[in-house]
């Protein structure tokens, strides 16, 4: 049982016994710094219930809790607020706890609960993976461990956008201007081939609507009626009938990008146990929207397109079918969301990893299929996040102005193995391990970068910022571990005993961080957020290297203290490394 149950319940009894008031909840803080103490009981929303003077009622508990708790030795009221002090027994019998817990923080699956699917990627294959993505990956993967490691059983999945227009775009100006060529004969990754298409095709699109706006068509007549889009959606209908032609070309297209894919995640670290294609997915979406159609769920226009009317609910209407008989993405979306509760029955919920650009669509998926009658969708959720900012502003995929992911990788790496060089921190390194821990550095740093960041909010990502030694990044978190290793090889004595002892200020600080873990994780999993890991570590580093400068370590004055700082460290490292480790984030033995 946490201090802070402990302390609840027996604050809830000396109300009771004091006042004769049944308190529901107690509200803790951490206690200021400038006040003795180690945890606060906040009085003020107590007065709602008992009539008095918050400093006498304070005092009151106060009082109660250090004749009655034992690990309670002292406390002091400031206004409002009840501050605690906690005996150093406490915490040196919590320390001996965990100190051998390689998975401290981590709770092992409940065989009865119902499994959670993550979704995240989903790209188009259109193009390759660009910083956009990057993001997406890194919060859903994230969001995935975070989950696994509260407690849930997880899967991890992506649903792949592999029809649409934009992928007959690619493939009309591969057919077009393509020559024949193919990844092997350019030397470029399929992904990129694909997406010079992409971007070609918007080229020569803007030519045509520009002579024909120089013939006298206003631009958005001319938008509409430039020939290379009709070419595009001709080839979207042959698809759909299964022309064997353009069939063939979609298949050899994409083939070449899913190779792509493939060794982009592989490089920046993140995987999927179960894969979804659109083409695949948007087929079961018809039948429901025919089934849909039945029930009154759905209404046929005179046109023959059919949609939902969500007025009455206080949204709009929303086309899910068009007239032509083609599927939109909210066809699609519902296939999938179906499909998926079919092949994994044991799963109760999805997290949706998408941009906020997305938040509408979502509201209006998550409904439709309440509508369907599907009881598992009042437990979807939408990881809405927002977009990356360059500082030379907003990046266009059909414009060509994307950073790659590839390269963003790539150029992290080098950027940490200048600094690393210019730090001098690498004698004795040979080029093999070099290169390995750049890699290991820049995506550190890439990572925690983004992840640090509440998801809600956007970021501007700057490179050079991110790769910083010193302050709230992942170069600096990584190097504190890799401090901590190189003590640890020092230490060359029995680490498995238990000591007791009286505990340094720093000493109790430290274990004061520690014991906060386990709670960081359930909330970063019920919200859904990894910053609050990522900022929890930092916290966690700032507060062992105060320790590490105040107070001697392997010179201490006595084998006892020696032993219990060392392994103090050695906690510390290993909760690092597991934090990390559900940011997907590697740590470095060496730095």
């Amino acid at each position: 049982m946490s201090l802070q149950v402990t302390l609840s319940n027996q604050v809830k009894q000396a109300v009771l016994a004091s006042f004769n008031i049944a308190l529901e909840t107690v509200e803790f803080q951490a206690t200021r710094k400038e006040f003795a103490g180690d945890i606060t009981v906040v009085i003020f929303p107590m007065l709602r219930f008992i009539k008095g003077n918050p400093m006498q009622i304070g005092e009151t508990i106060g009082d109660y809790l250090v004749e009655n708790v034992a690990d309670v030795k002292a406390y002091n009221v400031v206004k409002g607020f009840l501050n605690v002090e906690i005996s150093d027994a406490y915490y040196v019998k919590f320390f001996n706890s965990i100190k051998e817990n390689a998975l401290y923080g981590f709770v092992s699956p409940q065989a009865d609960e119902k499994a959670i699917m993550v979704e995240y990627s989903s790209p188009n294959t259109n193009k390759p993976l660009h910083l956009g993505h990057v993001r997406n990956n890194l919060l859903g993967y994230s969001v995935a461990e975070i989950l696994k490691a509260s407690g849930k059983k997880v899967y991890k999945t992506q649903i792949i956008n592999d029809r649409g227009i934009h992928i007959c775009k690619s493939m009309l100006a591969w057919k077009l201007f393509g020559n024949g060529e193919t990844p092997k004969s350019t030397g470029l990754k399929g992904d990129k081939l694909v997406g010079n298409y992409y971007v070609k095709f918007d080229q020569e699109y803007k030519k045509e609507i520009e002579a024909l706006v120089k013939s006298g068509k206003a631009e958005d007549e001319a938008k509409k009626n430039a020939p290379l889009l009709f070419e595009a959606q001709n080839m979207l209908l042959k698809w759909e009938a299964g022309d064997a032609e353009t069939v063939a070309l979609w298949e050899k297209m994409n083939g070449w990008v899913y190779e792509g894919f493939n060794e982009t995640y592989k490089n920046i670290g993140v995987d999927f146990d179960t894969l979804y294609y659109e083409s695949n997915t948007y087929l079961l979406g018809k039948e429901f929207v025919t089934e849909g159609l039945k029930s009154g769920v759905f209404v046929q226009e005179a046109d023959g397109s059919i949609w939902c009317d969500l007025t009455e609910d206080g949204l709009d209407k929303k086309i899910v079918q068009r007239s032509d008989g083609t599927a939109v993405y909210m066809t699609q979306d519902i296939g999938t969301a179906i499909q998926r509760i079919k092949d994994f029955p044991d799963v109760g919920g999805m997290v949706y990893t998408v941009g906020n650009e997305q938040d509408y669509h979502f509201q209006v998926l998550f409904l439709i299929l309440k509508k369907l009658g599907f009881d598992w969708a009042k437990n979807l959720y939408h990881l809405s996040y927002g977009m990356v900012d360059l500082p030379s502003g907003k990046m266009k995929s059909r414009e060509g102005t994307v950073v790659d992911a590839d390269d963003l990788i790539n150029e992290m790496a080098s950027t940490a193995g200048e600094i690393s060089e210019e730090l001098g921190k690498l004698d004795g390194y040979t080029e093999t391990e070099k290169q390995a821990l750049y890699k290991t550095i820049g995506l550190g740093a890439l990572k925690y970068y983004i992840l640090k960041v509440d998801p809600k909010k956007r970021i501007l990502f700057d490179p050079k910022e991110s790769i910083d030694f010193q302050g709230n990044t992942g170069p600096f978190i990584q190097y504190t571990y890799a401090r901590i290793q190189a003590i640890l090889r020092k230490a060359d004595f029995n680490l498995s005993v238990n000591v007791e002892m009286p505990l340094h200020q720093k000493e109790k600080e430290l274990i004061k961080q520690l014991e906060l873990f386990p709670d960081v994780i359930q909330n970063a999993a019920s919200q859904h957020s990894p910053a609050l890991v990522a900022n929890y570590t930092y916290e966690l580093v700032k507060e062992f290297n105060s320790f590490y400068q105040n107070v001697s370590i392997l010179g201490a004055d006595n084998d006892t203290e020696k032993v219990f700082r060392v392994q103090l460290s050695k906690i510390v490292a290993s909760t690092i490394k597991n934090a990390f480790h559900v940011l997907g984030i590697q740590v470095p033995e060496r730095m």
